[in-house]
C-alpha cells in the first residue's frame, strides 16, 4: 500500500523551484516538519471536548496512529512518500517528532512547550536549509538562533508572561540548547526529538528549581 502517488505532485514542486523529484522531496519534507508546530491547537480545545475524555487523550491517539503507520512501513505493508534511505530500517523523523510534540504538550507548562516546538518545527528546517547552500551557510548557526530566540522569547513573554529578563534569559538557553542537539547525528535517536526535548527539560528543571524566574 502506498501514501502517495509515485512522487508527481512532488516532482512538481521541485519543478516550481526549478528542480526536481528531489528537491520537492526535501521542499515537502520542510513543508510537513514546520506544519508540526499546528500540535499548539491542543491548547486551544475546550475541555472534555472528545465525548468528555480529557484531552490528553487527543495527542495521545494521534500519536498512536504515527505509530501503527510506522509499524506497518517498517514491516514492509506501507510505503510513506520521503522516508530518506538512512530512515528505512529504523524509526523514521516523523515518528520520532511525534513522539517529541507529545511529550511536550503534555509533560511542559504551556510556555516551554510552545517555546520548543515552535523552536524545532521552524529552525530545524531552516538549519537543514542553511547548511545545505554554500551560499547561505556562513549564516549558520547565527540565523537559527536568532529566529529560535524570537520564538522562544515571544512564547516565554506572550503565552507565560514571564518577566522581560528571565525570558529573554530562557529563551537564549533554549536556543543554545537547541542548536546544540541538532547539530551532531545521534545514531538511533532522531535530532527532531533531541531538539524538542533536551531544551524543554533544561526549561522545565530551571523553571522549577528558581521559582522566581517566571
Amino acid at each position: 500500500m502506498r501514501l502517495h502517488r509515485g512522487g508527481r505532485f512532488r516532482t512538481w514542486l521541485g519543478a516550481r523551484f526549478g528542480g526536481d523529484e528531489e528537491l520537492g522531496n526535501r521542499i515537502w519534507r520542510r513543508i510537513l516538519h514546520g506544519l508540526g508546530a499546528a500540535v499548539l491547537v491542543y491548547y486551544l480545545l475546550p475541555p472534555n471536548v472528545l465525548f468528555g475524555a480529557p484531552n490528553a487523550i487527543i495527542p495521545l491517539i494521534a500519536l498512536a496512529a504515527v505509530l501503527v503507520l510506522e509499524a506497518f512501513r517498517l514491516g514492509g505493508k506501507l510505503e510513506i512518500p520521503v522516508i530518506r534511505p538512512y530512515e528505512a530500517h529504523r524509526l523514521a523523523s516523523y515518528a520520532y517528532f511525534a513522539i517529541a510534540l507529545v511529550v511536550a504538550v503534555l509533560v511542559f507548562p504551556e510556555p516551554i512547550a510552545a517555546a520548543v516546538i515552535l523552536g524545532t518545527a521552524i529552525v530545524d528546517p531552516l538549519a537543514g536549509e542553511l547548511r545545505a547552500s554554500a551560499r547561505f551557510r556562513p549564516l549558520y548557526p547565527y540565523l537559527p538562533f536568532v529566529v529560535y530566540l524570537g520564538l522562544a522569547l515571544a512564547a516565554l513573554s506572550l503565552i507565560g508572561h514571564y518577566p522581560g529578563i528571565s525570558a529573554l534569559g530562557l529563551a537564549a538557553l533554549a536556543a543554545v540548547l537547541a542548536l546544540a542537539a541538532e547539530w551532531p547525528k545521534w545514531g538511533a535517536v532522531d535530532d527532531d526529538l533531541a531538539m524538542t526535548l533536551v531544551p524543554g527539560a533544561v526549561l522545565d528543571l530551571v523553571v522549577y528549581l528558581v521559582p522566581a524566574i517566571a
